[in-house]
């Protein structure tokens, strides 16, 4: 009996030395392509999204050290994958109300996917996680479906949105114009530092409210700057990324961006921000890094 102990004991350290070797990431499962996947939530449904199929996610991008630069809900329709290990395979991994934490090549993902320059907070030849929520899978045909009867049913909106923006600036005595763009951008301070260009690492401070001064995003509240690459896909709405290119460091200013310029005519996928609506944002450049500088 006590001679099976040493051979037992082998065992557990060779199985332990075996598990480091070949694990990784310890705690991640490894798929097809070099992606490794933690499942945080499993759903009740088998089906999974497909190429094709309209998807609305939370996405998390994070470094491989969990540090955390990326945070929205996005609907979104799922591609063929263009490279081996594109987030489309993570996407295709999870059906309904799943939840996992992927690991991936970040020099793909933000040249090919996001089609922009790598972050100066990740190494070329690093890895990156994203932490993919599925709320919802729908395929092609049920998405224009339900998109062309909401649009038959709300096709008034947009004239009845137009009556209240300008009813807005004329009660707040506002003395601004629409750009070309159709923004109305109101300088509250100048800034003095870098102007914003495309590839810079962009650190603001915003506050959004609607029109009837309810406010339903704000990262001084949060106490939390929000930092993206200017000019990388799905990061900001268009025309805050329109209004943020024309500012430099230090400048805060106030933003008016009628519905065609944030979330349209379908509203927020989260259903946060209701469709026709226009939105106000009061936003602080605090940092502007071009790339390869911190």
């Amino acid at each position: 009996m006590k001679s099976s102990i040493p051979l037992l004991l082998l065992f557990i350290l060779f199985t332990a030395v075996s598990c480091g070797k070949f694990s990784k990431y310890p705690g991640y499962k490894k798929a097809k392509h070099g992606i490794y996947y933690q499942l945080q939530t499993l759903g009740e449904d088998t089906i999974k999204a497909y190429p094709g199929d309209y998807i609305t996610v939370n996405l998390t991008y994070l470094t491989i050290h969990d540090s955390v630069f990326f945070q929205g809900t996005r609907k979104l329709q799922v591609n063929k994958p263009a490279y081996e290990g594109a987030i489309d395979e993570c996407f295709s991994l999870l059906a309904e109300n799943e939840s996992a934490t992927f690991i991936i090549g970040a020099d793909n993902f933000f040249a090919i996917t996001l089609h922009t320059s790598l972050p100066q907070f990740i190494t070329s030849g690093n890895p990156m996680k994203i932490r993919i929520e599925m709320i919802e899978i729908q395929k092609e045909n049920e998405y224009l479906k339900e998109k062309a009867a909401f649009l038959s049913w709300i096709q008034d909106f947009g004239d009845y949105e137009k009556v209240i923006l300008n009813q807005y600036i004329l009660e707040e005595k506002l003395n601004v114009s629409p750009l070309p763009s159709g923004i109305y951008y109101l300088n509250l301070r100048p800034g003095t530092g870098k102007k914003v260009e495309p590839g810079d690492t962009v650190t603001v401070n915003y506050e959004g409210r609607f029109i009837n001064g309810k406010f339903f995003d704000s990262t001084i509240k949060r106490k939390q700057p929000f930092q993206f690459v200017y000019g990388t896909e799905w990061q900001i709405i268009k025309g805050l990324e329109t209004a943020i290119g024309m500012m430099q460091e230090g400048e805060k200013s106030l933003v008016i961006l009628p519905s065609e310029l944030g979330f349209g005519n379908q509203g927020s996928s989260n259903r946060l921000i209701p469709p026709f609506t226009s939105l106000i944002f009061e936003v602080e450049i605090l940092k502007v890094s071009s790339p390869g500088k911190l």
